[in-house]
Parts: C-alpha cells; structure tokens; sequence
C-alpha cells in the first residue's frame, strides 16, 4: 500500500498519540495531502542498496570519472568516510548510479523498501521511537551508514529514516497519487509538473519542476522520518540545508523470480506427497535467494506445522 489514508476512524473515547494530534492540525492535513489517497501498487522484484552511498564509495567515483567533488566536500562534520554522502543534486546521484551499473530508485520502490510487506508507518513499525533515526538536529551531522540498525526496515535497510534525505527517480507531482494513472511498476508522471498553479502548500514554496525525496535528514523534523512523506527538490539543487544523499536500485534479474517460484512449487508438490523434509529444503534454497520473501516464510512455517500433527 502506497501512500497515507488519512480516513481511518478512531475509536470513541481514545486518547490520541502525540502523532495522531499532529497529524490532525488543519496546517498538517493541508501539508500532507500529497500523501494520499492510499493506493495498491505492483512491482517486479528489484534490490536496494542496504545503506545510503558513502562519501569513500562516492569519492572513489569523483577519483575514477573525474567527477565534481559534492557541495560540502571539505567540511570535517560531514566528510568522514563512513558517513552518508550529502551535498549531491539529482544529476549527481544518477550519475554515480549509472556508474555502478544500478539507477536510483523509483519512488514507490522507495516506500515499498522502507514500508515493508505490512506497510509501517516508520520503518523499524507502527510506533515513533525517537532513538531509531539521525533527524530533527539530534545530531551535528549524518552518522556513519550503518548506524542505528534497531531502527533498519524489514528488508534490513538501514537509514531510511532520517540522516540524508534521498533521491529518488519520479517528478515530484501533488496530485500523482489521486489520478492513479498505473498500479504496476509506476514511475511517476511521464512530464515535469510544475509546482506553481497546483493549488497546494508547494505553491508557497517554489515555482519549479521538483525531482522527489524521501526518508528525511538529520536536520529535518520528526514528521519527515514516516516512510509516507513526500517531500520535494530541484534536481540541480545539492543543498546542505536539507541534507541530500541517495542510495542506489536495480531491477532483479529474471532468473531470481524463476528460482523463487520454482522453489515454491516444489515445496508445494512435496507437502502433498507429505515428504516434508524435502518441502523445507525447496523453501530454504528460496529463502537463501530472498530471506524475506513473505510467500516462503509463510510456507515454512506451515510445513513445520504439518511436521507437528501426529
């Protein structure tokens, strides 16, 4: 599930969280709309750096293509090797993206990483837990890319809340999500829309076409860390203030998905002929491939309920 639905009722008499009562500000919702309405998306299976790109592994790019060093480059708060690269714009991030033979992620490839299979709001669950991200100036600066780990999404990304915000391939477009022009590997808006004349809170910010980011920084607030917040930036743009970093995908091969389903069919044909030791090494060899594949764990933990029946 893709996006925010701000419809959901609560219950009578219940007290609301510090995050429900500012989700509910007239200033919050208008803020918000961009994240709405929630909507199912299909994507092919792709893989996602498990970490933010660092300034050694971009600064290996900057030696070996002769690339331009990112804003900030010399600023000992932000430039140790193990901390998450900032003060790069878009054309800077698909470049060292093309350079890996990866791209940067579509945004709803983003969210589906940082959201999971069960949709959290943040990516460690449901629940604010301010000790789990790098946001709101709780720090000087970014932490090293494999900081916080309690605070890593189910796929075990870490960072996706918090540290450096990060770009991601769409055009940033308001209204995107209401028109719901594909559900299947969307892209974003197929031409720029221009942030002037939306009639949305953009408008009082900037008259422009936006690239999208995502994930919040170490110095933006707490409502930025939901895997749900849009948030947009000149793709020519590599400010500090925002803290802009990335991290990069790519498309699976077709072979991973054939060797999954093949795993999962003969797991099923050996349950049938109740061989249940061979059902489980069918799904470990998929699990090998996808450790998180909900599919699998669903079928191993039935095969090992099946084992249990005298």
């Amino acid at each position: 599930m893709i996006g925010l639905d701000k419809e959901e009722p609560v219950e009578s008499g219940k007290k609301l969280t510090r995050h429900e009562k500012h989700m509910k500000a007239p200033w919050s919702l208008k803020a918000f709309r961009d994240e709405g309405p929630a909507h199912m998306v299909f994507l092919d299976s792709y893989l996602m750096d498990t970490y933010e790109v660092s300034n050694k592994d971009y600064g290996e790019f900057v030696t070996a293509k002769g690339h331009p060093a990112p804003a900030y480059w010399d600023d000992p708060r932000l430039n140790k090797p193990q901390q998450s690269v900032v003060g790069v714009n878009w054309e800077d991030a698909k470049s060292f993206c093309e350079y890996r033979g990866t791209r940067l992620p579509t945004e709803a490839e983003w969210e589906k990483a940082a959201r999971g299979p069960e949709g959290n709001l943040y990516p460690w669950g449901i629940d604010f837990d301010e000790t789990t991200a790098n946001y709101g100036k709780n720090h000087d600066a970014t932490m090293p890319v494999d900081s916080y780990p309690e605070g890593a999404s189910y796929y075990g990304l870490y960072n996706m809340a918090g540290n450096a915000f990060e770009w991601v391939s769409d055009w940033y477009d308001p209204r995107y999500y209401g028109r719901l022009e594909t559900m299947v590997n969307p892209t974003g808006p197929a031409t720029r829309a221009w942030a002037g004349g939306t009639g949305t809170y953009v408008d009082r910010q900037a008259l422009s076409a936006k690239r999208v980011i995502r994930g919040g920084s170490w110095v933006a607030p707490e409502k930025t860390v939901r895997t749900t917040h849009r948030f947009w930036n000149g793709p020519l743009n590599n400010s500090y203030g925002v803290g802009l970093g990335f991290r990069c995908a790519k498309t699976a091969p077709p072979e991973i998905d054939e060797q999954i389903k093949d795993a999962s069919i003969v797991a099923y044909v050996e349950m049938g002929r109740e061989r249940f030791v061979e059902a489980q090494q069918a799904v470990s060899r998929g699990l090998a491939i996808d450790p998180k594949n909900i599919e699998l764990l669903e079928l191993r933990a039935l095969i090992e309920q099946s084992m249990k029946r005298p």
